[in-house]
C-alpha cells in the first residue's frame, strides 16, 4: 500500500555476484552509497561503512532506544530496519544534530547542562527521541514527556535528569522560536 506523501516500497533486486546490493541512503543531510548484504539492517550500515557510532546495539530487538535514529522525522529502531527499505527517507543519526560551526543542538546542550546521563550508551536515543517528541508536541508536560520516551531505556536510572533536560530542551527550543509556554502545569516553570 502507498501513501500520497511516501513512494512505494523498492521490490527485490539482484544481488551482485558477492551477493551485496548498492543503496543511496541520506544520512545527516549526506547522500551515501554503500554495497551491503541486503539483509543488513540499518543500525549495522550506520556503524559500519558510515562510520556513525551514535546509534548502538542494546537489546536487538527494538525493545530499549538505544538504536534509535529519526526516519523522515519520527523516531525508529535502527536494529530493525532493514537498510535497504531505508532508501528515499531522510534519516538523523545524533551526529546530524551538531550546528556548522561545531555547535551543540539545544536539546544535546541541555542533556550536558543537566548531567542527564552516566555512562551515556543510551544517550543518543534519548535525544533523537527528545527531538521527535518536541516536534509533534512542543510544549509537552513532564509526564507526557515520561510516556513518550517510555520506549528508551537507561540501565543507570538517570530518568529524573532526563526528563529534566527533556523540559529545558522544550524551553529553550520555544524561547528560540518565540513560543510562549502554557502557563501551569508541572516542569513549565523553566523559563
Amino acid at each position: 500500500m502507498t501513501t500520497p506523501d511516501r513512494p512505494p516500497l523498492p521490490g527485490p533486486r539482484p544481488a551482485a555476484a558477492d551477493g551485496k546490493v548498492d543503496l543511496t541512503l541520506r544520512v545527516n543531510e549526506v547522500t551515501h552509497r554503500v554495497h551491503v548484504r541486503p539483509d543488513h539492517t540499518l543500525l549495522e550500515v550506520l556503524r559500519g561503512p558510515l562510520g556513525l557510532t551514535g546509534p548502538r546495539e542494546g537489546c536487538g530487538v527494538g525493545m530499549c532506544g538505544a538504536c534509535t535514529v529519526l526516519v523522515d522525522g519520527r523516531p525508529v529502531s535502527a536494529c530493525l530496519l532493514l537498510a535497504p527499505l531505508a532508501e528515499g527517507v531522510e534519516i538523523l543519526t545524533v551526529e546530524g544534530l551538531e550546528g556548522t560551526d561545531g555547535s551543540l543542538h539545544a536539546i544535546q546542550q541541555a542533556y550536558v547542562d543537566h548531567t542527564a546521563f552516566q555512562c551515556s550508551y543510551c544517550t543518543p536515543g534519548f535525544i533523537l527521541a527528545t527531538k521527535a517528541l518536541l516536534a509533534e508536541h512542543p510544549d509537552p508536560t513532564r509526564e507526557e514527556a515520561a510516556a513518550y520516551l517510555a520506549g528508551n531505556l537507561c540501565r543507570c536510572g538517570s530518568y529524573v535528569k532526563i526528563l529534566d533536560a527533556v523540559m529545558d530542551s522544550a524551553a529553550r527550543l520555544r524561547l528560540d522560536c518565540g513560543t510562549p509556554a502554557r502557563t501551569g502545569g508541572e516542569g513549565h516553570d523553566l523559563l
